[in-house]
């Protein structure tokens, strides 16, 4: 594995620029930044290389909507002739292609051509469903990640995965799709209910374990902070997040290799969300939960110590996390992970941590997968 270039020693606060920038390296032109910091909408520099667009399309949800959809009309309207909003149910259960045809719907009743820009106003739901709109739509066209949830932040919103879910399984119909860049505005993680911030910690935790552990002793150290919503811990998560997908994308950007150990407990995580209906788990739950069970997987194959696993387990759970996965019953989780986007030929594929601070992807006896399940179930 190519060594993180990037330093790992810089993360009090304090040292952290009000606006911070992260770049995802991509061949062919395809570059774009990452904005980090709070009250970036009104910030000039953020908004001078939108493409030239007679429309741009705001999409969020019926819940970010009333609160910030306007906000970010008023910012970008300069740039366009015309800025729509239109917002769709929110939910996971809404991540379907029925929802996304409601914003081919809308494109083409107000007349949008190829140079129409797309804003995907939300969290993941929003972002990935928009994205892959912008993916389809004239085979094509330009769209923005304006992420409001810590998840979407540091995670759904980075790296170009746009898909919706199938009864099947999560995320199934898909495109990989890039932004033409990614606003990562800090003021309103303010708002976020605190059982959404956890979801979100799910993701940042995911990133100590795979690829720097040096990160992981800090978020052990400053957690509290971030529960707290303190602006300046958000900051030092936030890009240190986004520079290790960076990192990891700039390498892989279509998972054909690297790029699957950002699949950290998702295997088991998407297991819990299909098993349970989408929506019944957040994301970041089922991830969180999804890590403990690849830790306990991990130690099962021999690759880490019953240390790590408690180590793990503890600092999900002082996230607010769940730690304890649903009895959906064995068969029911060995089906939805059959179906999951890394298994080969109906094997399933697991992220597990070789080392603390690397992952790798590797198959598992059944019999071993059955134990963890069984041990995390309490059965």
């Amino acid at each position: 594995m190519t060594p993180l270039p990037l330093p790992l020693t810089n993360f009090e606060p304090e040292t952290h620029a009000q606006i911070e920038r992260v770049d995802i390296e991509l061949p062919l032109g395809r570059s774009y930044p990452i904005w980090i910091g709070e009250h970036l909408w009104s910030s000039p520099q953020i908004w001078g290389s939108l493409p030239k667009a007679r429309l741009a399309l705001v999409v969020s949800n019926s819940v970010v909507a009333p609160l910030y959809a306007q906000q970010l009309i008023d910012t970008i309207k300069p740039h366009f002739e015309r800025v729509e909003l239109l917002a769709l149910p929110d939910g996971e259960s809404h991540k379907t292609w029925e929802t996304m045809n409601g914003i081919f719907d809308h494109l083409l009743g107000a007349l949008a051509d190829r140079k129409t820009v797309l804003f995907a106003l939300g969290g993941g739901v929003v972002g990935d469903i928009t994205g892959f709109a912008a993916a389809c739509f004239m085979r094509g066209v330009p769209f923005v990640q304006v992420p409001t949830t810590l998840l979407a932040q540091v995670d759904s919103s980075v790296g170009g995965k746009t898909a919706v879910n199938h009864p099947l399984g999560k995320n199934m119909v898909g495109a990989f799709y890039q932004p033409e860049q990614v606003v990562c505005d800090l003021s309103v993680l303010q708002s976020l209910p605190a059982r959404e911030l956890s979801a979100g910690l799910a993701e940042i935790i995911k990133y100590g374990p795979i690829a720097d552990m040096v990160f992981l002793d800090w978020l052990e150290i400053h957690l509290a902070s971030l529960i707290n919503k303190d602006p300046q811990a958000l900051a030092v998560a936030v890009k240190r997040s986004c520079e290790i997908k960076a990192w990891v994308v700039g390498q892989d950007e279509k998972e054909g290799g690297i790029r699957a150990i950002l699949n950290f407990g998702h295997t088991f995580g998407h297991a819990i969300e299909s098993g349970l209906g989408f929506g019944e788990w957040l994301h970041g739950e089922a991830v969180g939960c999804g890590m403990v069970m690849a830790c306990e997987l991990s130690h099962e194959l021999g690759w880490v110590d019953r240390a790590f696993v408690t180590r793990m387990t503890q600092l999900i759970a002082r996230a607010g996390l769940p730690t304890r996965a649903p009895s959906l019953g064995v068969q029911t989780y060995l089906e939805h992970m059959s179906h999951d986007k890394k298994a080969v030929g109906g094997e399933i594929q697991f992220v597990v941590i070789k080392q603390p601070g690397e992952a790798m992807v590797c198959k598992a006896a059944q019999e071993v997968v059955v134990r963890v399940i069984e041990k995390c179930t309490g059965h």
